[in-house]
């Protein structure tokens, strides 16, 4: 069996290695230039889904070197105003464990070959039920199955499923990372919290590796290479509905909107990299109608694209990728049976996953400063 996989984020390269690990012959193409095109370096909380599916998909020689690089997720889940003095509370929080989406991403590339600049144009079913991907400034390439793992824009969801679309939520927020240092032990009940400034809200949250990435590497997994990355903190700010940060840079809008808040939360926001610090959109996919199983199939965003707020979507991700390397891999070799076991139990969660996370959104967006 041959995998073609559209997408080289986190779900398609934790698809990839679950495959490799079955002896099953899988090729990632990615539409960006480079690997490293963009940087994709921020914390995220792997809850137990998410751990156990990249667990599973991961060779067991590389679980101490994860076991070494993620953190714990501990907060106390407060709302607090812009000096920092508790105003209320967020409710109770989710276990879990933290990880750097960046270092988590190097790890899934080892032993992997992405052909990048490949962005996928169109797709056709053969008449023997492979399928031939085409893909731009790259020959095309005939698999048995096809996987867009391509991200909410998918372009391989516009063909196989057209309509369903991504929806804006209106929503825009701010995210960057300042190294974590002394200067910041003060705002320790902060992280995890939501500060509820005028017409804005900041949501902090610490990465704290338990081993340094690039040294845990050398020690566990000497073929892997790790980005040397220290511990930080990850700051977002949300803005009202539509907000915009006009001609300012990333950075200069949130110092803009924190003008007589705490000095270390000023601090933190001077700090923090620019080239790291960017305005994102809240867009999710709901997933809709099923298309009759065959060779293509969808996973993570593609097909159920989730708010940031409900903590979800790269677990969701990872979660797909473990299940379809199950379903191809325990299903008896029938193509069709497996990834319409797949399919069933994906668009159940997967849609219980975007609910959740709307769900979720109201309580992290401030109501417009007037």
């Amino acid at each position: 069996m041959r995998v073609s996989i559209a997408g080289a984020g986190l779900g398609g390269l934790c698809l990839a290695q679950g495959l490799r690990q079955a002896g099953i012959d899988a090729d990632v193409h990615e539409r960006d230039p480079a690997i490293t095109a963009r940087f994709q370096g921020y914390r995220l909380v792997l809850d137990e889904h998410g751990l156990t599916a990249l667990r599973g998909c991961l060779p067991p020689r590389w679980h101490p070197l994860l076991d070494a690089v993620v953190g714990d997720a501990y907060a106390e889940r407060l709302v607090l105003d812009p000096r920092l003095n508790k105003i209320g509370e967020l409710g109770p929080g989710r276990a879990g464990t933290v990880v750097d989406r960046h270092v988590l991403r190097h790890l899934l590339l080892t032993g992997l070959t992405v052909r990048t600049g490949a962005a996928l144009t169109g797709y056709d079913v053969l008449g023997d039920g492979r399928v031939e991907a085409r893909f731009t400034d790259h020959d095309p390439v005939v698999a048995d199955l096809l996987v867009g793992a391509d991200g909410v824009g998918s372009a391989v969801r516009a063909v196989l499923a057209p309509r369903t679309t991504p929806t804006d939520t209106g929503v825009r927020f701010v995210i960057g990372r300042t190294p974590l240092t002394g200067q910041f032990a003060g705002l320790e009940r902060a992280f995890g919290s939501k500060i509820a400034g005028a017409g804005v809200s900041l949501l902090l949250g610490a990465m704290r590796f338990r081993t340094p990435p690039k040294e845990a590497a050398e020690a566990l997994a000497p073929e892997v290479t790790l980005p040397d990355v220290r511990d930080y903190v990850r700051w977002a700010m949300i803005l009202p509905p539509d907000g915009s940060v006009g001609a300012a840079t990333p950075q200069e809008a949130v110092l803009a909107r924190t003008e007589g808040w705490h000095p270390d939360l000023r601090a933190l926001i001077e700090q923090s990299d620019p080239d790291n610090s960017t305005l994102l959109s809240i867009r999710v996919v709901e997933p809709g109608e099923r298309w009759a199983p065959g060779p293509v199939t969808l996973l993570g965003d593609a097909i159920h694209a989730t708010s940031p707020t409900g903590g979800n979507g790269a677990n969701t991700a990872l979660r797909d990728a473990d299940l379809l390397r199950r379903c191809l891999t325990e299903d008896g070799g029938n193509l069709l049976d497996a990834v319409g076991g797949y399919e069933r139990q994906m668009f159940e969660y997967g849609a219980e996953a975007v609910r959740h996370s709307l769900g979720a959104l109201p309580g992290f967006v401030p109501q417009p400063a007037g």
